[in-house]
């Protein structure tokens, strides 16, 4: 490896794309990020994000290039054809589909990741009964890889666990070879594993190297992880758009709502909640936000229980498409309004760590917070009062997290 090589890091997440370039000593060289102009559904909003992202690239940087890797939103699922061409918007990841019950009781049991209502599989079911069996079924970041690679076969191993890919086995469930729409699945791959070059049209067009390496990514979530470096005691939430909470273990989890991801040799287990902090900015912009937080003493109780989810129906810590948010009623105060929503974001948080310590994973000694809800003192300050453990911030995004996935697949 070339001393002045570098490695690219995208992120793509439920609100935008961020791009993290690092040299082969971890050095976070470069960052940016920019919104999705339409929504997290548009399939051609992510590749016009990233194709901005790119071509922002200093020259300088772009040419020193030597792989990229990239992170997705677990369980945004897109019908394409063939050729990789969109047959309408992705179904996010947070879509149930409850029609679906009785096809996913046939296909999987109860503790494979694809056995929830909202799971990509209960997606997947839906593209193919509106699109037909003669489609391809790609996650977000499996189809950005594919449109760089100009090669739409392959899928990551992580983002693919609510699809019903089975990690141990290395497969995906028997029952799915006699479906229709078996074929529709992606040839699996490992993250950190080299899948091919960058397509010369493409290299082109964005001004990056021939020879530019595209890496098997993983999870947003996963991305987050990798950026923090924890330790096996400690536990990671990343309260971004929602509330994800991560820990190393030494084994899988075989239940419904808990996902088990294989980065690096590590399992990483966890679940993903539908509350976070997408609530808090419906209600408030953001200098409402940091003006009503300094307004809040987080060492009393706010009187209030609210569930703040962003819609009906949660993942974890319950798996249950029909649990209703709770935001009213709403206080006169403001400020007491987002005390109340703040202790209820804490609350469903202590409940998933202690579902998961219920199963066996150790309760963390401390807690490292990512994404955007690390940045408010006053939610620090209550989570450690709900929690009993002291909590940190970690502010490193996660696209440092994929990049070092790029850095090592060529070390």
């Amino acid at each position: 490896m070339e001393i002045s090589s570098l490695f690219l890091g995208i992120d793509l997440g439920t609100s935008g794309v961020r791009v993290a370039v690092i040299d082969k000593d971890h050095e976070l060289i470069y960052k940016n990020k920019i919104n999705y102009v339409h929504s997290l559904e548009s399939p051609e909003g992510w590749k016009d994000c990233c194709e901005i992202l790119i071509r922002s690239l200093p020259k300088s940087i772009r040419k020193r290039l030597k792989a990229l890797s990239i992170a997705g939103t677990s369980g945004t699922l897109l019908a394409c054809s063939k050729e990789g061409i969109p047959l309408g918007n992705a179904l996010p990841y947070s879509q149930s589909c409850p029609e679906q019950e009785q096809n996913l009781n046939r296909l999987v049991c109860k503790n494979n990741g694809a056995s929830s209502l909202t799971s990509s599989l209960a997606r997947s079911l839906r593209l193919t009964e509106k699109y037909g069996p003669d489609i391809l079924l790609r996650h977000q970041s499996d189809w950005v890889s594919g449109w760089l690679l100009g090669d739409w076969r392959f899928g990551e191993a992580s983002n693919n666990i609510r699809l019903g890919w089975e990690l141990k086995k290395g497969s995906w469930p028997s029952t799915y070879k006699s479906t229709k729409w078996y074929k529709s699945l992606p040839q699996i791959v490992n993250n950190g594993s080299i899948i091919g070059l960058i397509s010369l049209n493409n290299a082109k067009n964005l001004g990056l190297p021939k020879d530019l390496n595209i890496i098997a990514g993983t999870t947003d979530a996963n991305a987050a992880v990798l950026a923090a470096n924890p330790s096996f005691n400690d536990g990671i939430s990343i309260l971004g758009t929602t509330l994800v909470i991560k820990k190393l273990f030494d084994r899988p989890i075989n239940t419904s709502g808990i996902t088990n991801h294989l980065i690096g040799g590590k399992w990483i287990c966890g679940g993903a909640s539908n509350s976070g902090c997408g609530v808090l900015s419906r209600l408030f912009d953001e200098n409402q936000l940091n003006e009503l937080s300094r307004q809040i003493n987080p060492n009393s109780n706010s009187g209030l229980m609210f569930r703040p989810l962003q819609s009906k129906g949660e993942r974890f810590p319950e798996d249950d498409p029909n649990i209703e948010p709770i935001l009213e009623p709403r206080p006169i105060s403001d400020s007491l309004y987002l005390h109340g929503l703040l202790e209820g974001l804490a609350r469903i948080e202590e409940r998933g760590w202690k579902k998961l310590e219920q199963l066996g994973v150790p309760y963390p000694h401390k807690i490292i917070t990512l994404g955007g809800g690390a940045k408010n003192p006053q939610l620090r300050r209550i989570r450690e009062r709900f929690l009993g453990i002291p909590i940190v911030s970690c502010f490193t995004p996660p696209a440092v997290g994929v990049a070092k996935l790029a850095l090592k697949a060529l070390s």
